[in-house]
C-alpha cells in the first residue's frame, strides 16, 4: 500500500468510489469493493467517510458545480442581456457540463433511484439555487412586460428540463448512434422554442428581439438524416 498524505489518500478514494458508483450505482458498490480498488483496507475508508452515504455524499458533491460558476451566473442574469442571448448560453453550458462529465448524470440518477435522502439532499444544497437564480431573472421579465404571467420556477424548471431531457436521449439512451447534432445548434433551437412559448404577444411581434435567424441553408446543412437500423 503506497504511503500518501492524507488529503491524497481522500482524493483517491473518490476517484475510485466515483467510478465505481458511477458504473455499478450507489446499491451495486460495497466500501469492501472501494478499498480492494484503491490498494487499501476496509478500515482505511472508513478512516476518512465514517459511513458508505458519506462517501456518496462526497462523490456527489465533487460533480457540483463550482461557486465562481454560480457567481458568473447570477451577475450576468442581474446583466440587461437580451434572453435569447441568455438562454442560448445556460443551455450550451448545461449541455457542455453533462457531456464533459458524463458520470454526474449517472450519479444524479443513481442516487435519486436508489438513495432518495441523498438525492433530496443534493437538490436541496446545490440545484435548488440554479433554479431559483433562473426563475428571479424570469420573474423580473414578467414585471417589465416581456415573459407571460406564469410561474417563474415552473418556467425555469421546464427549460433546463427540456435540455437535459435531450443531453440524456443522446448521451444515455443512445440516441447519437443515429442521429447526431451540433450542440450550439442544439442551444439556440431549444432557447427559441422556449421563448416564443413564454414570450408575449408583443414579444411574438417582434422575433429580432429574442430570435436568432439562421439563413435557410444552415438550416438545412444542421439538420442530420438519421441512420436507418
Amino acid at each position: 500500500m503506497a504511503r500518501l498524505s492524507s488529503s491524497d489518500r481522500k482524493k483517491q478514494i473518490l476517484e475510485v468510489a466515483t467510478e465505481l458508483f458511477g458504473r455499478h450505482g450507489f446499491d451495486g458498490v460495497t466500501t469492501r469493493q472501494v478499498a480492494d480498488a484503491a490498494g487499501i483496507t476496509e478500515a482505511m475508508v472508513f478512516r476518512h467517510f465514517p459511513t458508505k452515504d458519506d462517501l456518496y455524499w462526497e462523490v456527489l458533491s465533487a460533480k457540483s458545480a463550482p461557486d465562481e460558476v454560480k457567481k458568473r451566473l447570477e451577475a450576468r442574469l442581474h446583466d440587461d442581456v437580451e434572453p435569447m442571448e441568455m438562454f442560448t448560453a445556460i443551455a450550451l453550458y448545461v449541455l457542455n457540463r453533462n457531456l464533459q462529465d458524463p458520470a454526474k448524470s449517472r450519479l444524479l440518477l443513481f442516487s435519486a433511484l436508489e438513495n432518495h435522502r441523498l438525492s433530496q439532499r443534493f437538490f436541496k444544497t446545490y440545484m435548488s439555487e440554479w433554479y431559483e437564480l433562473l426563475a428571479g431573472y424570469i420573474r423580473r421579465q414578467i414585471e417589465e412586460g416581456r415573459f407571460r404571467n406564469v410561474d417563474p420556477l415552473l418556467a425555469a424548471r421546464g427549460f433546463v428540463g427540456m435540455v437535459f431531457h435531450h443531453y440524456l436521449v443522446q448521451e444515455l439512451f443512445g440516441a447519437n448512434k443515429y442521429q447526431t447534432y451540433d450542440i450550439e445548434e442544439v442551444a439556440r433551437t431549444m432557447a427559441s422554442l422556449w421563448l416564443t412559448g413564454i414570450c408575449c404577444e408583443t414579444e411574438h411581434d417582434h422575433p429580432s428581439s429574442h430570435r436568432t435567424t439562421v439563413p435557410a441553408h444552415d438550416t438545412e446543412q444542421s439538420v442530420p438524416v438519421p441512420k436507418r437500423v
